[in-house]
């Protein structure tokens, strides 16, 4: 494992609070969280070598100033969010979330120039959010009355006002960030000469739809001065229950695996920046470290299959992770974080800064395919009391989606959500997918140019699945597949007249120029919940399969290498005759002691990341394999290496070497004294395992052999 420069950025984290070396994690940068006492963070966590971002959110926060009117003069309580009941929505006491008005804009500009004027490479405005049950306050009505030149409708009352509201609170959040990132790149230019860079730290479309919250995803692509985001993926979102064949529970790597899937459609094809966030805990605290360790692996393996993204935040909150105390399994008390959970967390976040590479294959025989989704999924999140949906819209179960994605998952395809919106703003966006599964009945296009796209794809030779029976009440809002001259039922049936068919079309399979629409005449949550209709649809996808490929044979084992690494699962839930076995020999990255592995065997409900010894460098007599800190001053010759390996306080740090011969020895040293070290060599493998005390000055290792 080489040297890294901070300069790079590979890795951080997010801390509201200063300084403190147990947990010095040594990532690239550190995004000090709000505005409090900001120079005297900064200075703290710049003299320990972080580049340093801010990050402050933008729906919320400590901005009592301005609501009490100490900023202008005028209270602001009218701008927070409010439900139909009159209740504000708030995010902690006296914390409202905020209808985004020109005015708050204004006041956040003011804020964050004290940011920039401390010397903040970049800026990340984080979780711009507003949620469904809301849009009753007189800031909302007001802007309401602006965009749509009509008085406001009751969200609740209809499927017309409830998609009215949500598509204007997305372009609420939109306007913000625009203003506020122009605005302050102007402002840091004219003042200082340099360019601040802006980030959106976001939750995944997905999550943004169970949780039933609007924000602007894909519309952030349209706003320049955005440089990048940070996909808030992490156990709390991808735990949220789900129906499989009619049973609803937590299925955390799969649903981290759609979202972190999602969230990457953000950044293809164009030169912004991604970081995928990790969270060793979450914000409930009341599970065990056991529970937490679990669910970290599940969603950092998940991320790990979208080797597009080789950028992380390895922890918000370093804080509360490592000095934390959370219930112990017996439920009688609570306990700090296990040693040797601290040290193979350490182990896996500094591999992680590793993981950028051209080098990846499939080892598994693996099969893609794309499922749709538009930032309109948000804007169909709740139904009028009196529709058959209503009940389902008041839960997080997010059935149709669901419905489309996880039976294909399950099988082991690799499921690629892709972008509605993409296919207007990208002409080539949807070239290299070979099939589609799209659906109308839980969003909707916002243009039919849409619909043209999606055809022209088609009769290049796309395969496309269709599934739909035209059911959804939000089909009958006012837009254009209903308005002016059309009159269309629903946006399907125009996709299936620009595709040369009939707009009535019954169920089946059809040539349309050199490629083919497969129709589906059913409701995606049917496929949820009925087993049944589930391995229908599973035939149908066989079939397309075998059509195309000449082979249909579904596996549910993912094995994907990345440089070195090898990661690797195996799908539960599903018939499996043999389970997964990866041949030769490996170092398992989630072992206490990095483990050497002989052709490991991947249980099914099983995630691992293994390091590959095959791509290990032999060219000199050593290769760092995986440490739990951040290397430097690293010397490697053919009788010896040297290094310094400098971590957080408090721990034990370890290191897996691969070393032609067996050391004759192995010292270390912390401010020149000698400390204790243990190493053992393993013959078979060639690689030598290294356990010594962590410390924030380093330690300094040489090995001779």
């Amino acid at each position: 494992m080489p040297e890294y420069d901070r300069s790079e950025e590979r890795t951080g984290f997010q801390e509201s609070r200063d300084y403190d070396e147990r947990y010095d994690i040594q990532a690239d940068f550190v995004m000090v969280y709000g505005l409090h006492n900001l120079r005297e963070r900064i200075a703290h966590w710049k003299k320990h070598g972080y580049k340093i971002h801010l990050m402050t959110g933008i729906s919320w926060g400590n901005y009592k100033d301005y609501l009490y009117g100490k900023y202008d003069g005028r209270d602001h309580h009218d701008e927070g969010q409010m439900t139909a009941d009159g209740k504000e929505k708030n995010h902690g006491p006296d914390v409202p979330y905020m209808v985004p008005s020109v005015s708050f804009a204004g006041y956040m500009a003011k804020k964050l120039k004290t940011a920039i004027d401390a010397g903040v490479e970049a800026i990340h405005l984080e979780e711009p959010e507003f949620w469904v049950e809301t849009g009753y306050s007189d800031a909302f009505k007001r802007e309401w009355e602006i965009y749509f030149k009509e008085p406001w409708q009751d969200p609740q009352a209809t499927c017309e006002g409830q998609y009215k509201a949500s598509k204007l609170k997305q372009y609420l959040y939109t306007r913000t960030l625009d203003r506020l990132c122009a605005e302050l790149k102007e402002y840091s230019l004219i003042k200082y000469g340099r360019i601040i860079r802006f980030y959106v730290p976001t939750h995944s479309l997905i999550n943004y739809s169970q949780w039933k919250i609007v924000s602007p995803e894909s519309a952030l692509l349209d706003l320049p001065a955005i440089d990048g985001y940070i996909a808030q993926i992490w156990t709390g979102t991808s735990r949220v229950l789900n129906n499989y064949r009619g049973i609803c529970k937590e299925r955390t790597f799969e649903t981290a695996f759609l979202e972190y899937g999602i969230m990457q459609q953000l950044v293809s094809g164009t030169d912004r920046k991604m970081w995928f966030l990790h969270d060793p805990i979450e914000d409930n605290p009341h599970h065990t470290w056991k529970d937490y360790r679990y669910n970290y692996y599940k969603t950092v393996v998940a991320s790990l299959f979208h080797p597009e993204i080789s950028s992380y935040e390895v922890s918000p909150w370093p804080a509360r992770v490592f000095t934390g105390k959370y219930p112990n399994e017996a439920g009688t008390d609570k306990e700090e974080m296990p040693e040797e959970y601290k040290t193979n967390l350490l182990t896996v976040m500094h591999a992680l800064r590793d993981m950028k590479t051209d080098d990846v294959e499939w080892l598994t025989d693996t099969k893609e395919i794309g499922v749709v989704l538009s930032d309109t999924c948000m804007f169909q999140r709740f139904y009028p009391k009196g529709d058959t949906r209503h009940e389902e819209s008041l839960t997080s179960v997010w059935d149709h989606f669901f419905g489309l994605a996880m039976p294909l998952l399950k099988s082991g395809l690799c499921v690629r959500p892709v972008q509605l919106e993409n296919i207007n703003r990208y002409p080539d966006y949807i070239s290299n997918h070979k099939k589609l599964v799209l659906s109308y009945e839980f969003m909707k296009p916002e243009n039919p140019g849409i619909n043209n796209a999606v055809a022209q794809w088609v009769r290049n030779g796309g395969c496309l699945i269709y599934v739909g029976n035209g059911e959804d009440s939000f089909h009958k809002i006012p837009h254009w597949w209903n308005s002016r001259t059309a009159n269309y039922d629903n946006p399907a049936e125009h996709l299936f007249e620009s595709l040369g068919l009939s707009r009535k079309l019954k169920e089946g399979i059809y040539d349309c120029g050199c490629g083919t629409l497969t129709y589906i005449c059913r409701s995606p949550r049917e496929i949820a919940l009925k087993p049944e209709l589930c391995d229908e649809y599973l035939n149908v996808i066989k079939n397309v399969f075998a059509n195309m490929d000449s082979s249909a044979d579904f596996s549910p084992h993912m094995a994907l290498r990345r440089g070195k690494y090898v990661v690797a699962a195996s799908f539960d839930e599903q018939k499996c005759d043999l389970p997964m076995t990866l041949h030769g020999d490996f170092i398992d990255l989630f072992d206490d002691k990095l483990a050497v592995c002989h052709s490991p065997v991947i249980s099914q409900g099983e995630e691992r990341v293994f390091i590959d010894l095959k791509h290990a460098d032999n060219t000199l007599s050593s290769d760092i394999l995986a440490v739990s800190g951040r290397i430097s001053m690293l010397k490697q010759t053919q009788r010896s290496f040297s290094c310094i390996i400098t971590g957080p306080a408090n721990m034990k740090g370890c290191m897996r070497v691969k070393t032609k011969r067996p050391p004759k020895q192995i010292t270390a040293k912390t401010s020149n004294k000698e400390t204790e070290i243990v190493w053992e060599y393993d013959n078979k493998s060639e690689t030598t395992y290294i356990e010594f005390p962590s410390s924030v000055k380093g330690v300094s290792i040489k090995a001779v052999f």
